[in-house]
């Protein structure tokens, strides 16, 4: 049998400005984001829409998800394959189009990591291990659009 893994998220509206909902103005777009035993998340809609811009919202909390998913699977493809990364960062692109009617979707996805491994280290597998996330990413695998890599990879300095 197929192991399942459950995850919980409990989400509580905060945005009653003390008359809820009796005018599309009259509340904010605010939340707090649960999980057991983990710190809460003060949360918005996407500032365009009303929300608050200092604050995640689920458009935010999705590419970070990728993102993250991604260099996790990275990480672990690295260390069992004798690739040594010193630094990992990724500044991720989301391209979202939206419709007349107010809808919308994500079309695509860019992870742009820029990794720092040693000089011991194979450059092209370290480019070829991202294929191999990709693969494996829970996230990536559940979304209906494409996710692309371009990763950039440096050695560290020889000191």
């Amino acid at each position: 049998m197929t192991p399942v893994h459950t995850f919980t998220a409990a989400v509580q509206w905060t945005g009653n400005r003390g008359t809820g909902t009796s005018a599309y103005k009259a509340y904010d777009r605010t939340w707090d984001l649960q999980t057991p035993g983990k710190m809460v998340v003060h949360c918005s809609n996407d500032p365009e829409l009303g929300g608050d811009p200092h604050k995640h919202n689920p458009e935010d909390m999705l590419i970070a998800a990728l993102s993250s998913c991604h260099m996790l699977w990275y990480l672990h493809l690295c260390a069992v394959n004798n690739v040594v990364v010193t630094a990992y960062e990724d500044a991720a692109l989301g391209e979202m189009v939206m419709h007349k009617d107010g809808s919308g979707e994500f079309t695509k996805v860019t992870l742009r990591p820029q990794i720092i491994i040693t000089p011991v280290s194979d450059p092209q597998k370290a480019r070829d291990l991202h294929h191999e996330a990709h693969k494996y990413c829970f996230i990536a695998r559940s979304v209906n659009f494409p996710v692309v890599c371009e990763p950039v990879i440096r050695l560290t300095d020889a000191d």
